[in-house]
C-alpha cells in the first residue's frame, strides 16, 4: 500500500491535472442546471462505487444539497433493485440501464453515466439508446475514457488508472454540479 504522503500526493496532482479540463467540466455543469431549467429530468448510472455517485447525485437533487430549494427530478437507475434483477433475469445485466432509460428518458432529459473504467457495457447501451430517444449524455469517466467516451455526447475523463482516484474526482465533479444547482436555483 501507499505511504499517506503518497496517497495524497497523487490526489494533488491529479486535482492539478484536472485543470485542464476545467471548460469541459463547466460545460457538463450548464448542461445539468440547463435540463433541470427547461423542466427536465437527471438519470444517473453507474456499477459499484460509480452506482453510489449515481445515487449521490440524485439525492442531492431530489433532495437539498446545502440551501433549501425546491425539488429537482432525478432518478438513479441503480437504486431499485427489483427493477434492476427483473431486466438482469429477463433481458441480461448490459441493459440493467438502457430498460429504464427507454422506460424513463425523455427528449431533454439528461443520463449522467459514471465509469471509472468507460467500459461498462451497461453505460454504454445505455448512452446508445438515449441518444435514440433524444436524452443528452454526459459521461464521467476514468483512465482513456474507454468506449464511453465515443458514446457519450459530453464526458469529463479523468485520466489516472486508480480508481480510487478516479472516483475521489467524480465526488468533486458531482459537487461542481451540485454547486451550480444551486447557484441557479437559491435566490
Amino acid at each position: 500500500m501507499p505511504s499517506l504522503t503518497q496517497q495524497l500526493k497523487e490526489l494533488g496532482d491529479l486535482v492539478h491535472a484536472m485543470e485542464s479540463q476545467l471548460p469541459g467540466v463547466e460545460a457538463a455543469a450548464r448542461a445539468v442546471v440547463e435540463t433541470l431549467q427547461a423542466g427536465n429530468k437527471i438519470l444517473a448510472c453507474g456499477n459499484g462505487g460509480s452506482a453510489s455517485d449515481a445515487m449521490h447525485l440524485v439525492e442531492e437533487l431530489a433532495g437539498r444539497y446545502r440551501s433549501d430549494r425546491q425539488a429537482l427530478p432525478a432518478i438513479a437507475l441503480v437504486a431499485d433493485p427489483t427493477v434492476t434483477s427483473c431486466i438482469a433475469n429477463d433481458w441480461d445485466f448490459d441493459s440493467v440501464f438502457s430498460r429504464q432509460v427507454e422506460a424513463h428518458g425523455r427528449p431533454g432529459d439528461l443520463l449522467v453515466g459514471f465509469s471509472t473504467s468507460g467500459k461498462s457495457p451497461n453505460v454504454i447501451r445505455a448512452f446508445e439508446v438515449a441518444s435514440g430517444l433524444g436524452v443528452r449524455t454526459l459521461g464521467l469517466l476514468g483512465k482513456d475514457g474507454g468506449p464511453c467516451r465515443d458514446q457519450a455526447d459530453m464526458t469529463v475523463v479523468v485520466p489516472h488508472d486508480n480508481t480510487a482516484r478516479i472516483q475521489e474526482i467524480h465526488t468533486w465533479l458531482l459537487h461542481v454540479f451540485l454547486e451550480a444547482v444551486e447557484e441557479a436555483y437559491v435566490r
